[in-house]
């Protein structure tokens, strides 16, 4: 495939992971308004963890295909700019048990994530 076709998947998928990613953290929000922690995020990065790790033990020798599903699709949809920003907003609300709680289910949470969705899938 072409660079052209490669940078189009890619612009494809990433358009549909961030529509996703916003979609699933207002439905999230809306059932949990106002969170110790940023809910959203931490289900937004564990989902696309497992999918990327589904994704990866399945289809990694596929260029197409990952370019629009991996780099394209999972890399808008999970969140780990937002999440630095949300970690360090909870550093300076001085709320550093929250930030402990924050750091530790987004980082595990989505290694696990992914491990699952490599090895189930």
């Amino acid at each position: 495939m072409s660079q052209a076709g490669m940078i189009f998947l890619l612009a494809v998928g990433g358009g549909g992971g961030a529509l996703c990613r916003y979609s699933l953290g207002l439905a999230v929000m809306k059932k949990f308004p106002t969170p110790r922690i940023p809910v959203a995020m931490i289900i937004v990065n564990i989902i696309g963890s497992f999918g990327l790790g589904s994704l990866y033990g399945t289809i990694n020798d596929n260029d197409a295909l990952f370019a629009l599903l991996g780099f394209g699709f999972f890399g808008a949809f999970t969140t780990f700019s937002t999440f630095s920003v949300e970690a360090v907003q909870l550093v300076i609300d001085k709320k550093y048990q929250h930030v402990i709680v924050y750091l530790s289910l987004s980082i595990c949470g989505s290694i696990m994530g992914f491990l699952l969705g490599y090895y189930i899938i």
